[in-house]
């Protein structure tokens, strides 16, 4: 299995994320793509057991969720922002978890303001029928197993820095702008 990287240059002229920023954002996912398909390659080969295979092993993991994660980040940004209808499906789950939408944001961007590296996720746990935010420092520490990653929202360095330099919070405000609604409900409802 060979994965392919998106194409997701129709990002480019989004609000408040220069092309500078973009391209640079893009050229990160490319690499987590080929490195993916690079270690897939290599355990092919290895044999099973030794240090070398299972040492290719767990930075599979590392490779393949930055691949992941950066895909429903992008995926869930659009230039034509959409607003959350508050009686769509995820609007009413939402409603009933966090009292209402302005309590859910005020949640996921105090996540995304903490001090550190990684990942704030808005995610959903079937078996729970329960919503969570969630804060993931590494790509592949701290995933809630079973659970669909509804809205992702980078908060590497790399995703704001050149645009914001240290102002993490002005990022965020950007972000939650440029949100598609329609695929992240999307998400909920599959």
């Amino acid at each position: 299995m060979t994965y392919t990287e998106k194409d997701y240059t129709n990002l480019l002229g989004i609000s408040g994320f220069s092309k500078s920023l973009l391209n640079n954002h893009f050229g990160l996912y490319k690499g987590y793509v080929a490195n993916t398909n690079k270690l897939i390659d290599k355990l092919d080969v290895l044999e099973f057991g030794t240090p070398e295979h299972a040492e290719t092993q767990r930075r599979l993991g590392w490779e393949w969720n930055g691949m992941r994660m950066h895909e429903l980040y992008f995926d869930g940004l659009t230039s034509n922002p959409t607003d959350l209808l508050e009686n769509s499906k995820l609007g009413m789950k939402l409603n009933e978890i966090y009292g209402n939408f302005d309590q859910w944001q005020e949640d996921f961007e105090a996540i995304g303001k903490m001090r550190g590296i990684g990942w704030v996720v808005f995610l959903y746990d079937k078996q729970s029928d329960e919503l969570f935010n969630i804060w993931i420092g590494e790509h592949d520490l701290g995933h809630l197993v079973g659970t669909v990653p509804l809205l992702v929202m980078d908060v590497f360095e790399h995703a704001y820095i050149l645009d914001y330099e240290m102002d993490r919070a002005s990022y965020i405000q950007t972000f939650m702008k440029s949100i598609n609604w329609s695929i992240v409900s999307n998400r909920f409802e599959v």
